[in-house]
């Protein structure tokens, strides 16, 4: 079946569903798969980025503070990367 035909909405899950089986009917639903959609357009790509782009797949340090603070540099790594790469397609334009 193709993305774009027009499927059905599932029907009720039962009261005893395991967690999987309701995640996979929540996806199945229009109102599931919209709003997983929307997660693809705001945090997921954040989240894609840094671990492509940056190569951060894991953290080095134990602990939960010093976990913390590993994310909290490589937060802003990743603020600082993203403007250097908009201020640098601002001169390509002739704005800056």
């Amino acid at each position: 079946m193709s993305d774009l035909e027009v499927k059905p909405e599932p029907a009720p899950l039962p009261a005893d569903a395991s967690p999987a089986e309701v995640m996979r009917h929540r996806l199945r639903t229009r109102a599931g798969r919209a709003l997983y959609l929307l997660r693809q357009r705001t945090v997921e790509s954040v989240f894609g980025i840094i671990k492509s782009v940056l190569g951060f797949r894991q953290f080095r340090l134990r602990g939960r503070a010093k976990v913390a603070l590993e994310w909290t540099l490589v937060c802003p790594a990743y603020n600082l990367k993203r403007l250097h790469r908009l201020e640098a397609g601002l001169k390509l334009a002739g704005a800056g």
